[in-house]
């Protein structure tokens, strides 16, 4: 297994990486990183970090520009729905302008184990602080294309939802009540958090998604001069949020959950929406890797499929599963079997009344 760096080497390793994906103008020599490699300097990295060997770009789960065919062609990996549009140097989920809804849905669903989600995003408008928003949801999900009022799309979700909210509502209700917001909870917006859910959850607009988040972080991400980076990695069930938003080329955290157990098979997407207030939400590249990673056979047999999303230690409600429709072929041998029960019954009936009718004239007789 290869020796990786420490703090400050991962920071320039993400700077190099981003460089590779045509984000970021920042590129150095092999040497280099090959010394930062051997002779890491500060503290290690996490158990996720550490077990990363290679990577690959998912060009059917990826978009970048010129965005080709999408929301036009048939055969387009990408669709839009709602208020979304493509311009030529980004995809405008909603314009800054009120009541407006858009989304971007990959068509392929994802059956990746562990992987890494980069999203190249901007967020600007006329509006002065906390007059602008709502903001913009990246979504893993078993639904796709639901529209709703989870920031353009559907409630009580099956999956991931990573929210970029831009405007406090929980904060501006209790103004409005004339109570008193207590700095000890409060949370500075914009602001970025997670939620996972099997269905039974429904996302709490009016406390900003505050008691089912997972954690959060603040992120100043409104009318930047810069570009705005947010990257989801998903390794051995830890889920990992980190931002690159003050143009210095460097990651900080965001989210970091141990035993979020996520099943395959779901679809990426994102979604917006504008209400009385309004702001521009444009997604210019959504970059997905496959990481390849090293598992012991006791991490296999920990990290079985699992068929509805769950994190440990945080019991979510339990969800009923609606029972899927009878076929035609099934119908017909229920409806069969029914008629031919029910006759079975009514001969049984005939003949046993018929006995008794014999018994009694014996007895009169």
């Amino acid at each position: 297994m290869a020796l990786l760096p420490g703090a400050s080497g991962w920071r320039w390793w993400w700077r190099w990486r981003w460089q590779g994906s045509g984000a970021l103008p920042v590129r150095a020599g092999f040497g280099t990183l090959l010394l930062l490699l051997l002779l890491g300097s500060g503290p290690g990295l996490g158990p996720a970090e550490a077990d990363q060997t290679d990577e690959y770009l998912k060009r059917e789960h990826s978009l970048s520009k010129p965005y080709q065919g999408v929301g036009t062609s048939s055969s387009s990996l990408w669709t839009l729905m709602g208020n979304a549009m493509v311009m030529t140097q980004y995809i405008r989920l909603t314009p800054d302008m009120q009541s407006k809804q858009g989304a971007l849905w990959n068509r392929v669903p994802c059956y990746l184990r562990d992987w890494e989600l980069q999203v190249h995003f901007k967020i600007h408008g006329q509006g002065k602080k906390n007059l602008n928003g709502d903001g913009f949801a990246i979504w893993y999900t078993k639904d796709r294309m639901q529209p709703g009022p989870v920031f353009g799309s559907k409630d009580n979700f099956v999956g991931l939802g990573v929210f970029v909210d831009t405007y406090p509502n929980e904060e501006k209700q209790q103004e409005a009540q004339k109570r008193r917001y207590s700095p000890g909870v409060q949370r500075v917006f914009p602001y970025v958090s997670a939620m996972v859910s099997n269905g039974s959850l429904s996302y709490d607009h009016e406390r900003d998604g505050r008691p089912t988040e997972l954690g959060g972080c603040t992120a100043m991400v409104r009318n930047l001069n810069h570009d705005t980076f947010l990257v989801i990695r998903y390794v051995k069930r830890r889920l990992t949020i980190m931002l690159d938003i003050d143009g210095k080329h460097e990651w900080r955290d965001c989210i970091d959950v141990p035993g979020v157990r996520l099943p395959r098979g779901y679809f990426f997407g994102t979604s917006s929406v504008t209400g009385d207030l309004s702001d521009n939400h444009d997604i210019i590249s959504l970059k997905l890797f496959e990481l390849t990673v090293e598992r012991t056979p006791e991490e296999e047999k920990l990290h079985r499929d699992v068929f509805l999303p769950s994190v440990d230690n945080m019991k979510l409600p339990e969800v009923t599963l609606p029972m899927e429709p009878l076929s035609g072929l099934a119908l017909f041998l229920i409806v069969f079997f029914s008629l031919v029960a029910a006759v079975f019954a009514l001969v049984i009936g005939i003949i046993v009344y018929n006995k008794w009718q014999d018994q009694s004239r014996k007895r009169f007789y």
